[in-house]
């Protein structure tokens, strides 16, 4: 009997030793779209609260400006170049497309998963079609759980839509056929993207409170506020910011009720909390684009207002009231949650992440030798310390060509995060010391086919 009750506790006790974990992520949420980042008229009380209470960055970044390849870059902590889930011209992958996150990549979930973590994804995946290849399923990837739409709610337009003649015309519900998924069985075609935000919290809700006795890992990526946009009716018409802002405050009551649920289940102090955005606004739609703040362009380019995004992370009794001025990224993720997890980052490839406990438990600094910003398969910029070398430029979206730069642009981004001066003619050596950086990472990168294949339109 004594024996029984020892192991019993030796158990509980290995339970609570390591974390559950949620990763909470927005689609096209730009740096200045939330209270706690300085935005005058979207309402968001409890990221501002999740914010006050656990650590907040101000530079946080995405490793990619859309969204395939940066969805690919969290879960693999991996640079998508390195897992061909990148294009020079096809941005994302799309409702057509083959290709898709190659089962030889490791994702977060299987490593938690091997560790007896239950895995789910719910909400917006777009690492590759199951119904054009089952391989690309979640469930193929460490997920125990899925539910949600396979891509972005833009891919699959009805006869008549507007393609975005009128950005604002766009956010009808007729416009879109959005199927959406739990596992392989189709629930809804066309989704009511109205109750897409409301369906997948409590979807999230369920998952946290079904089994106590094993830790977690809930991968929570949200539909919105990509364009088209959709707010249930008790959100619809609330905000001073219009519909975007409605869409985004229906957000923050999902992150409200997701951390009320924690607390209500004596889970809040053993589960660390991450919201953040998989890239920066989409400013070429107008009014239901978001906003970059004083970050320059937004999603699609390689300047901050395309890379840089919130960055929260809350963890009570952990992580204690803070603002992080330090550089880190979502691939950082990986290996720090690996490693809180019990599991370690694969020995046998590359990986770009690094584990950023010390930033987060207050316990020292990490050196990063060098963050880079591709634009597909192209290293446009680089940045070492404060100082940012643009090599190529070009805007998020239009016809323009990439402008590649003899002598790079060179930004204090500390001192001028708006990237406004070009300080290059000033500092030949620190342009030196960066490139020589790139040059020691592009070493380590090996040329893989795209996956990004089978796709009808630049995205």
């Amino acid at each position: 009997m004594l024996r029984a009750l020892l192991l019993l506790i030796a158990l509980s006790t290995s339970l609570l030793a390591v974390p559950n974990i949620v990763i909470i992520y927005a689609d096209d949420l730009g740096y200045g779209d939330l209270g706690c980042y300085g935005h005058p008229t979207i309402r968001t009380p409890n990221l501002d609260r999740m914010a006050a209470e656990g650590m907040r960055f101000t530079q946080f970044y995405s490793a990619a400006e859309v969204c395939t390849p940066s969805r690919a870059a969290l879960l693999t902590g991996r640079y998508p170049v390195r897992s061909g889930m990148c294009h020079d011209q096809i941005r994302v992958l799309r409702n057509n497309s083959v290709g898709g996150l190659p089962q030889d990549e490791v994702t977060l979930a299987e490593l938690l998963k091997a560790q007896g973590y239950r895995t789910a994804c719910i909400g917006k995946w777009h690492l590759g079609v199951w119904a054009n290849d089952p391989r690309h399923q979640p469930v193929n990837h460490g997920f125990d759980f899925q539910f949600g739409l396979p891509h972005s709610n833009d891919m699959n337009p009805n006869p008549g839509n507007p393609k975005r003649a009128n950005a604002l015309a766009d956010q009808k519900a007729e416009y879109w056929n959005s199927p959406l998924y739990r596992g392989m069985e189709l629930v809804e075609r066309p989704a009511d993207q109205t109750t897409l935000t409301r369906r997948y919290t409590e979807e999230a809700v369920k998952f946290i409170t079904l089994d106590k006795s094993k830790p977690f890992f809930l991968y929570f990526p949200h539909t919105f506020p990509h364009t088209p946009l959709f707010a249930s009716k008790n959100f619809k018409g609330r905000s001073p910011r219009g519909l975007y802002g409605d869409v985004v405050e229906e957000l923050d009551w999902s992150v409200g009720r997701v951390i009320e649920t924690l607390r209500e289940n004596g889970l809040a102090e053993n589960t660390v909390v991450v919201f953040s955005s998989d890239n920066g606004p989409w400013l070429t739609m107008g009014e239901t684009g978001g906003s970059a703040g004083l970050l320059r362009e937004g999603k699609g380019s390689t300047w901050e207002g395309g890379m840089r995004v919130p960055g929260i992370v809350w963890w009570p009794g952990r992580i204690k009231p803070s603002v992080c001025r330090d550089v880190a990224c979502t691939m950082d993720l990986f290996v720090t949650f690996a490693k809180l997890g019990g599991a370690a980052a694969p020995q046998d490839r590359d990986i770009d992440g690094m584990d950023i406990s010390p930033l987060l438990f207050g316990s020292g600094r990490v050196e990063r030798s060098v963050f880079c910003y591709y634009r597909g398969q192209r290293l446009y910029a680089a940045r070492v310390g404060p100082w940012k070398a643009h090599f190529i430029t070009q805007p998020s979206y239009g016809p323009e060509k990439p402008a590649v730069h003899a002598v790079p642009m060179l930004y204090n981004i500390e001192e001028d995060p708006s990237e406004s001066r070009d300080v290059a003619g000033q500092h030949p050596d620190i342009i030196s010391r960066i490139q020589s950086a790139v040059e020691k990472h592009r070493a380590t990168v090996k040329e893989v086919p795209s996956q990004l294949v089978g796709t009808d339109e630049v995205r």
